[in-house]
C-alpha cells in the first residue's frame, strides 16, 4: 500500500472543501462528506466502546464491523466505487440471529443504560442511525445509488441494540425497562 497518508496537515481544506478519493473536491457541507463524517465518527464510538472489558467474541464482531465501516466510508469517498458486499449485511444478519437468539424477549421497552459498554453500544447505535439519515440525504440530494450502505447501517443499529442487551447480561445486568408514566413509582 505504501505511504498513502504521508502528510497530514495539506492545507487544502482551508477554503472549506475537502478532497475525494477520485480527486474531486467539495465543500464541507455537502451531503457526501457529512455521511462520510457521519461513519467516521460511528467507527470513532465503536473505537470507544472497544476500550471496554468486552466478551471475546462480541470484541471479534466490533473490530470486523470498524473494518466494515472503513470499506463503507471508503465507498462514500469514491462516488462510482462499489466496496461493501451484500456478504457484509449477510453477516450483521447471522450476528443478529444469533445473539438475538441468547436473550429473553422484550416486553417492554428499555431506556439505554445499564453497564457502561452496554451503554456505549447504544451510543454507537444512535450515532448509526444518524449515519444512516445522512446516507439517505445524500441519495436524495445527489441521486447516490446508496441501497447496501443503507442496509448495512439499518441491521448494524439493530446489531448495537442487541448487544448492548448482550454486554448488561456478560456485566451480569439487566436491562433497563422503561416504565411509562402510570406505573413510575
Amino acid at each position: 500500500m505504501g505511504h498513502r497518508l504521508s502528510k497530514i496537515a495539506t492545507r487544502g481544506g482551508d477554503d472549506g472543501s475537502t478532497g475525494l478519493g477520485d480527486g474531486k473536491r467539495l465543500s464541507k457541507g455537502h451531503a457526501r462528506i457529512g455521511a462520510i463524517g457521519e461513519v467516521d465518527e460511528l467507527n470513532s464510538n465503536l473505537g470507544v466502546l472497544l476500550c471496554e472489558v468486552l466478551p471475546d467474541d462480541v470484541r471479534g464482531v466490533l473490530t470486523r464491523i470498524q473494518h466494515d465501516l472503513f470499506d463503507l466510508g471508503g465507498e462514500l469517498c469514491m462516488p462510482g466505487h462499489v466496496i461493501v458486499r451484500a456478504t457484509q449485511v449477510e453477516q450483521l444478519d447471522g450476528w443478529l440471529e444469533h445473539y438475538n437468539a441468547t436473550l429473553e424477549p422484550l416486553a417492554e421497552f428499555i431506556l439505554p443504560g445499564g453497564s457502561r459498554a452496554a451503554s456505549l453500544s447504544h451510543v454507537c447505535r444512535t450515532v448509526c442511525r444518524r449515519a444512516e439519515r445522512s446516507v439517505v440525504i445524500l441519495e436524495a440530494q445527489a441521486g447516490a445509488d446508496s441501497a447496501l450502505l443503507r442496509q448495512y447501517l439499518n441491521r448494524l443499529s439493530d446489531l448495537l441494540f442487541v448487544l448492548a442487551r448482550v454486554l448488561n447480561r456478560a456485566a451480569g445486568g439487566e436491562d433497563v425497562l422503561w416504565k411509562n408514566e402510570h406505573r413510575r413509582g
